[in-house]
């Protein structure tokens, strides 16, 4: 069964609305931040499940980053549409079904096994659908590839949508091999490529734009504001790997948390860390999130951490002691002149060890680099910008960093009392 619904071209971006019917078999939307990238492929999702006999899998890295994400935004397009009286939403095993039988099944590439075992209720997966694709490793996607199997009516797609980071990355290498820089298109029988920036956004507020536009850094207006693949400048670290560490995330001693406060504009950013020898193991994101208060900090963190202390920024004394009024050993981390770099400089005497799901750490740590000045030379101070996660872990490791004698009191400074 097929329903045919009256949507209006009105509510696509221009760019986009060609790609309605692509059926090539791989499909790539890459550029600039806030492009409508997402917003079409949730489009192309919903109309898909109606009319045109699609099962979608929509994947990410890590399955915790996909309920805030790709999936909210699916049925926010659903709510648009006025079609929820078409649509099962199960939030819980994040699933949305139509009414024509058709699913959109979401997972995250951390779990293996429910990945091999899935399967729609009616009909074969017809497509991935991976968003932030540069997150995934070559092999993951390669695998991928093979949970399109099946008779069906239709052609199977795969589609990864993104920002562009820097050309080594694997992406880049496998399909960008034949693309044009200043082109916005590519096509072959196996293959389309659609770059867009903020500038085929017709539904952006102007603040948007001015923020994209008045961008100084060359690194984030090249990939944010152009949409162009970057090439990084020095990066802050170059001794770190991803592996899992399930097995050994709850053998040692002793673990340092940390906490770097957002709200608005940044995310509060919590995790635990642990070190054995020369390895220093980011074992857990407690927190990667904006908008929180400090109740709902509290209530998060309790779980995690029990009665183990947290560094968290000094700049919030206020926060500190409230988190400390919800039973949060929570003490102040050391700041000062040069406080940064020293703690980068003893950070890099450790092999770093990050766990495959702490993905927001992979992230920040992949793109941390130093500034240039203005005649593009390095100097030794640290872009500050997507650091949330990085900034955690110096205040996590304070007492180490610091040398801080165990026998001495804690300050008043240090427990949030000014």
């Amino acid at each position: 069964m097929n329903v045919n619904v009256q949507i209006s071209k009105k509510v696509f971006n221009k760019a986009y609305i060609p790609y309605l019917e692509n059926v090539t078999r791989t499909q790539i939307f890459f550029g600039g931040s806030s492009a409508g990238k997402s917003v079409f492929i949730s489009q192309r999702c919903v109309i898909d499940l109606l009319e045109n006999n699609r099962n979608y899998l929509v994947i990410r890295n890590t399955a915790n980053t996909l309920r805030t994400s790709v999936f909210n935004e699916i049925r926010k397009i659903i709510l648009s549409f006025n079609l929820e009286r078409l649509f099962k939403i199960h939030k819980t095993e994040m699933t949305i079904t139509c009414i024509t039988g058709y699913q959109i099944l979401f997972r995250g590439l951390d779990d293996a096994e429910k990945l091999k075992s899935i399967i729609p209720e009616k009909g074969v997966i017809t497509d991935i659908l991976i968003e932030e694709a540069t997150e995934t490793k070559r092999d993951d996607v390669k695998q991928l590839y093979k949970r399109l199997r099946g008779k069906s009516k239709v052609l199977k797609r795969l589609t990864m949508a993104f920002n562009p980071i820097i050309r080594t990355h694997w992406i880049f290498k496998e399909y960008f091999t034949n693309w044009v820089e200043g082109e916005f298109e590519y096509h072959d029988d196996k293959l389309s490529i659609l770059k867009t920036t903020y500038k085929d956004n017709r539904f952006l507020e102007q603040d948007d734009i001015d923020e994209l536009e008045n961008e100084q850094d060359e690194y984030y207006r090249q990939v944010y504001t152009l949409g162009n693949w970057g090439i990084l400048g020095d990066l802050i670290f170059t001794n770190w790997k991803i592996e899992d560490l399930t097995q050994i995330k709850n053998t040692f001693g002793t673990y340092y948390n940390g906490l770097d406060f957002g709200f608005a504009n940044d995310p509060t950013a919590a995790g635990r860390q642990a070190i054995k020898g020369k390895k220093l193991y980011i074992l857990q994101e407690l927190l990667y999130e904006k908008g929180m208060t400090n109740d709902v900090i509290a209530g998060k963190l309790k779980p995690a951490i029990g009665k183990e202390y947290i560094r968290c920024d000094s700049s919030e004394p206020k926060s500190i002691a409230e988190l400390r009024g919800y039973d949060i050993n929570a003490l102040a981390a050391k700041k000062g002149p040069g406080s940064v770099n020293f703690g980068i400089q003893y950070l890099k005497q450790f092999g770093i060890i990050i766990d495959r799901k702490c993905q927001n750490a992979i992230n920040e740590i992949q793109l941390y680099q130093w500034k240039k000045d203005k005649d593009g030379n390095v100097i030794n101070v640290p872009v500050d910008r997507n650091n949330h996660f990085m900034d955690q872990i110096r205040y996590a490791l304070n007492d180490r960093i610091f040398e801080k004698e165990e026998e001495k009191p804690y300050t008043a400074e240090e427990l949030g009392i000014f």
